[in-house]
């Protein structure tokens, strides 16, 4: 008996500490799916953000743009494997009529073994797989921008960004938007006050630069008449 109870208590342990081992930003992807929740409800459709830091710091995005409705999903340090994983939580269908895409960089930050092809193909994966949930909507591909705390992986990045514009270019509805060499001189080396102390995430500067190469390619705001 007292063989059967430790066997049951151990196993009850296992089972605990397996469900406290969550995946990594599932915290921030809670949030998101709240704040989604509270957004069902809106009569006009959003411009939907997903990806890493460099959108998830940008807090005050709605007021680059006046007019538009954003919603901005970026978490976290997230890669293009985390995106995918949580893209069903991330990416409402219902009121989203334009997705704009910022991830890459943290793939080839995260290990050596990565390369700008394999950044692309995992691009690709997640492309196909947005255009599988949501046929007719836009899908935006900001490049990898050239941080200089990351300039060893600069010639990685300008790989997949040209592997990513490429495959981009002969798809329906989709754009690539070239932040990259609007944050480099013509000898491409990076303008270091684009940036904030870490050298990795952007200040307002880089964001107004941002803005410039977006503003053209955002989807003009619509309203849809909720049903009587």
């Amino acid at each position: 008996m007292k063989k059967f109870l430790l066997t049951g208590f151990l196993s009850l342990l296992l089972f605990a500490n397996a469900g406290a081992q969550q995946r990594p930003f599932y915290g921030e992807v809670q949030n998101i799916i709240k704040g989604d929740s509270a957004l069902k409800m809106t009569k006009q459709q959003q411009i939907l953000l997903i990806g890493s830091s460099s959108f998830t710091r940008w807090k005050d995005v709605n007021s680059y743009f006046p007019g538009y409705e954003i919603n901005n999903n970026g978490f976290g340090g997230s890669s293009i494997p985390d995106v995918i994983y949580y893209l069903d939580d991330i990416v409402p269908v219902n009121n989203t009529r334009q997705v704009i895409i910022y991830c890459g960089e943290n793939d080839l930050a995260a290990s050596d073994t990565v390369t700008g092809e394999i950044v692309a193909e995992r691009f690709k994966q997640l492309y196909h797989l947005l255009r599988k949930k949501m046929k007719d909507v836009q899908i935006v591909y900001i490049s990898m921008k050239p941080s200089p705390s990351r300039v060893l992986l600069q010639s990685k990045m300008i790989v997949g960004n040209t592997l990513i514009r490429n495959f981009l270019r002969n798809r329906k509805n989709a754009v690539y938007v070239d932040v990259y060499r609007e944050m480099v001189d013509d000898e491409g080396k990076v303008f270091p006050d684009l940036f904030v102390n870490d050298n990795l995430h952007m200040n307002a500067k880089g964001y107004e630069i941002w803005k410039r190469v977006l503003l053209p390619v955002l989807k003009k705001p619509t309203t849809t008449h909720a049903t009587p």
